[in-house]
């Protein structure tokens, strides 16, 4: 039987810790009566001076774990602070019926690092629903790690958010230049709206003269005919290897038959998408 997100946190923290801080973290999550605003608050602040900030140790085997515990959960770059803290959200929501208050309450007033702690525990904590609308102001925040927290490896978005939710978030990790293949459902989420929004964002670049992401394609390719198309062929015209490539990708998820035509002008592009020597993740290694 699977392990739970809380017992898989609870034993990499005690495998990594030295006892005494172990045994402090133990004694403030003890069973018990629910804890109040206050304990929980004051838990999370002695987190990392009780604990430290080192990196949570995970190796292959905890991270499979993760997955199948919680599909799409991925805590590679956790820290050890950052896990002791979801355990305590984990540990205190199975005591308290009013878990989506005090979530927003601790959001509200919490630093940057307690904010990317907080946020990454998203897809583990119960009543999922109803943090939605604190999870949007996660994906609203003007701090790039807060924003990611929420949006890179995170399965929280693709689960709950609705398109409009999540087509602003796609839109939003472009304009602020945050990658996209981190994304998870990234393929399964794309929507004709989200393509025309992309394609306005990218005339708008080039009318501007900045440069365009090349991962905006991955968006579009699946929707692109007519005009899209246009857009495409004049990416594959570009100096840029990748800024080809990327459009090249694009023109294979596109169901228009003037797609394949485009395509029969790079060749070498074509064939090593067919051979499955490009793909949107060695195209991510390229940049």
């Amino acid at each position: 039987m699977p392990s739970t997100p809380e017992q898989l946190l609870a034993t990499w923290l005690e495998r990594q810790l030295t006892a005494e801080p172990w045994r402090w973290l133990e004694a403030r999550l003890a069973p018990g009566p629910a804890a109040s605003d206050k304990d929980v608050f004051i838990t999370l602040g002695l987190i990392p001076r009780r604990l430290g900030r080192a990196d949570l140790a995970l190796g292959e085997a905890d991270l499979a774990a993760a997955n199948e515990a919680r599909p799409g959960w991925t805590p590679k770059g956790w820290s050890v602070d950052g896990a002791a803290r979801v355990l305590t959200l984990l540990r205190t929501a199975a005591r308290r019926n009013d878990f989506p208050e005090l979530f927003q309450r601790l959001c509200r007033t919490a630093d940057v690092a307690e904010a990317i702690a907080l946020y990454r525990g998203l897809p583990l904590y119960p009543q999922a629903e109803r943090l939605e609308p604190q999870a949007a102001e996660g994906v609203r925040s003007s701090m790039g790690p807060v924003f990611e927290a929420v949006a890179h490896n995170n399965p929280y978005p693709r689960d709950h958010f609705g398109e409009h939710r999540w087509n602003h978030m796609i839109l939003k990790a472009l304009f602020v230049g945050s990658a996209l293949a981190p994304v998870q459902g990234l393929d399964e989420r794309a929507n004709p709206e989200l393509a025309q929004m992309l394609r306005d964002y990218a005339h708008e670049r080039r009318a501007a003269g900045r440069p365009i992401s090349p991962e905006l394609w991955r968006c579009i390719g699946p929707f692109a005919e007519g005009e899209a198309l246009d857009d495409l062929a004049q990416t594959l015209a570009s100096a840029d290897p990748q800024e080809r490539a990327a459009a090249a990708l694009a023109l294979c998820a596109s169901p228009a038959p003037q797609a394949r035509r485009l395509l029969d002008r790079v060749p070498d592009l074509a064939r090593r998408i067919e051979t499955g020597a490009l793909t949107w993740r060695s195209l991510e290694a390229m940049a």
